[in-house]
């Protein structure tokens, strides 16, 4: 079993949503925590709670991730700042607001596609040879259900979501006689700010809580190689 006491783990997009509520239910396993996000105000509240919560070490770095010259330094900065990572989780994103292609503007569409899959690529990149000199390591995407289904209006999230899962998978097989274990975590609608802030108001008291999300990935973590969950949905 993966002892998660003490492992570094990175969170990207987590002032807010899953990747808070992440931060949150491993700060009580006693994790060391590198939260990015680009809201300083959220995240700093974020780190006082994860202290309270039992995180050993905990540090925030303010980033917008699609600046690839700016994740770089902030990755840098955390490699210097906790020596090593153990485990990146790929959680930001942004919400495509319910529409048909033709009704998207330029910057719509460059914003969900740069979010959702460019940055993660360069954020995976630039952390794999600090995971690869771990004994055991993982990567976590989260990806969505919309890496898996196709569903009407959401053309330019699903072709960024099913960028995302393709990445991932051909990740474990790249990566699969390495220490590093990859997963993907395809989720239904969460009950987060992501659709509000996109525009649509959708009643998610129904949808998955991030606190119930948050709970599967570290039961997730906390698994040995040999039973790895690699594809996991969640949802109703």
């Amino acid at each position: 079993m993966m002892e998660l006491s003490n492992k570094i783990i990175v969170i990207t997009g987590a002032s807010t949503g899953i990747g808070k509520q992440l931060a949150l239910r491993l700060a009580k396993e006693k994790c060391q925590l590198a939260l990015i996000a680009r809201n300083e105000k959220k995240l700093v509240e974020v780190v006082k709670q994860a202290k309270e919560l039992g995180a050993v070490n905990t540090n925030y770095y303010i980033c917008d991730i699609c600046d690839t010259e700016k994740l770089e330094l902030t990755l840098q900065s955390i490699v210097s700042d906790f020596g090593t990572v153990d485990v990146l989780i790929n959680n930001a994103g942004i919400w495509q607001k319910l529409m048909p292609v033709d009704e998207m503007d330029v910057k719509m569409v460059d914003d969900i596609i740069q979010t959702n899959l460019l940055a993660v690529i360069p954020t995976t990149r630039l952390l794999l040879p600090v995971l690869r000199q771990r004994e055991e390591a993982r990567i976590i995407n989260i990806v969505s259900k919309s890496g898996v289904v196709a569903q009407q209006n959401q053309s330019v999230y699903t072709a960024s979501k099913y960028g995302i899962r393709g990445f991932t998978e051909v990740l474990k097989q790249d990566l699969a006689e390495t220490n590093i274990k990859i997963a993907g975590v395809y989720q239904s609608g969460t009950n987060t700010e992501i659709f509000a802030k996109s525009g649509d108001n959708f009643d998610t008291q129904n949808f998955t809580n991030p606190e119930d999300l948050a709970d599967v990935i570290a039961y997730m973590l906390s698994q040995p190689d040999k039973i790895w969950l690699h594809d996991v949905r969640v949802g109703k």
